[in-house]
């Protein structure tokens, strides 16, 4: 297995082999960063929102539902979604702003900040309240046995196969349902994390550079943060 140390807040990210067996060509992107806040709202984030939402309407102009699902990136995730037989949610969303007209959720600064990278380049994210993650946390493949608390309140079961990340405590996010409560983003987040779940067939670049985009919207609310680590791990 190999460990990488995210610096200067000395946390462990063990890759499995499982998981470079299960999902060759896949990639996860884990971006840290300290000294942010989270405000309920925040001006120049709202604005970068509004622009963005008008970007992805102008994009898929002339688009419908049939023509998006062509997209490199959303057929990577609809493979891997169709599977389990569900739709991949971040096309949904995407589907909502372009074809129907709204406006990404109002939440806290930080998850609209990942929210709108997500939309942006369609790569499915997850948050977390850094200082709440016990290490060391790996990267694996479900059993199908494990259970968490979701975002929701709810306990879920794992499907077998899913891609998971879990720390000493237990299961912080899966691919298929989402990130956890415990380690939830909240008012008080101080240091977060985000980890970013690729499929195969998006790439290792495009994730940097989603990565940028979060760290970039972070630092629109909070520009003191600084980033402890943002890297991106394939099975290669």
């Amino acid at each position: 297995m190999a460990a990488v140390v995210i610096k200067g807040v000395n946390k462990v990210l063990t890759v499995s082999e499982a998981w470079k067996t299960a999902y060759p060509g896949a990639a996860v992107g884990v971006l840290a960063m300290r000294s942010v806040v989270n405000p309920e709202g925040h001006a120049a984030l709202d604005k970068r929102k509004e622009e963005l939402e008008n970007q992805l309407r102008s994009r898929f102009s002339g688009y419908d539902r049939a023509t998006l699902k062509t997209l490199p990136t959303l057929q990577a995730y609809d493979a891997y979604y169709k599977r389990y037989k569900k739709t991949y949610h971040v096309q949904l969303q995407l589907e909502s702003v372009v074809f129907k007209g709204k406006s990404l959720p109002r939440v806290a600064a930080l998850v609209e900040a990942m929210f709108m990278a997500e939309l942006k380049n369609l790569l499915l994210t997850a948050g977390h309240d850094l200082e709440a993650v016990q290490r060391p946390v790996r990267l694996d493949v479900a059993e199908g046995n494990e259970r968490y608390i979701r975002l929701n309140g709810e306990e879920q079961e794992l499907k077998p196969g899913d891609m998971m990340i879990a720390d000493a405590q237990g299961i912080i996010s899966c691919v298929l349902y989402g990130p956890d409560h415990r380690t939830r983003i909240t008012p008080e987040t101080r240091q977060v994390l985000f980890t970013v779940y690729a499929p195969p067939g998006v790439g290792e670049q495009a994730m940097y550079d989603h990565l940028r985009d979060i760290q970039a919207n972070v630092l629109l609310v909070a520009p003191q943060a600084e980033v402890e680590l943002l890297e991106v791990y394939g099975t290669e």
